[in-house]
């Protein structure tokens, strides 16, 4: 007969829980998505040849 304890489901790159709060887990998400938008502003400079702050109309 099979166990029918439910069992928690960790990362698929990490052997981390996925919680809320101050986890590892949420860090390293964090972590991932400040990589991809700091990216996304050197591709912005890149291709407008402009600084972010300007091309977003923050500094005239």
């Amino acid at each position: 007969m099979a166990d029918s304890t439910p069992t928690q489901q960790t990362s698929a790159t990490t052997s981390d829980l996925p919680a809320f709060g101050w986890s590892a887990y949420a860090e390293r998400v964090n972590g991932r998505f400040a990589m991809v938008g700091f990216v996304a502003v050197l591709l912005v400079e890149w291709i407008s040849h402009d600084t972010f702050l300007h091309w977003a109309g923050l500094v005239p």
